[in-house]
């Protein structure tokens, strides 16, 4: 793995535990977040493991009691997954 994918990865990760530790967040997001990050693993992602973790995101995106900023948190951190997705099928390919 690049060293790109990994400054992203931790990045990713980074904002994912942010997400997790505030407390204004519904404890039902932070369990879906905390269930997706242990999908991907930064030692050796797997494409189908981004999909399953990004589908998660984006179902609670849509959660009502979700705070806006958190739901934007929940974008960025499902773009950042899309892109390292596809960064991770270039090298495989």
């Amino acid at each position: 793995m690049d060293a790109d994918v990994k400054k992203e990865m931790q990045q990713l990760l980074e904002l994912m535990q942010e997400i997790l530790d505030d407390r204004g967040v519904p404890r039902n997001i932070r369990i879906t977040v905390e269930e997706a990050m242990q999908k991907i693993n930064p030692k050796k992602p797997k494409v189908e493991e981004f999909s399953t973790a990004i589908y998660m995101l984006s179902d609670i995106s849509n959660d009502i009691n979700m705070p806006s900023h958190t739901r934007t948190d929940i974008w960025e951190a499902i773009s950042k997954m899309e892109a390292i997705k596809e960064k991770i099928k270039e090298t495989q390919i």
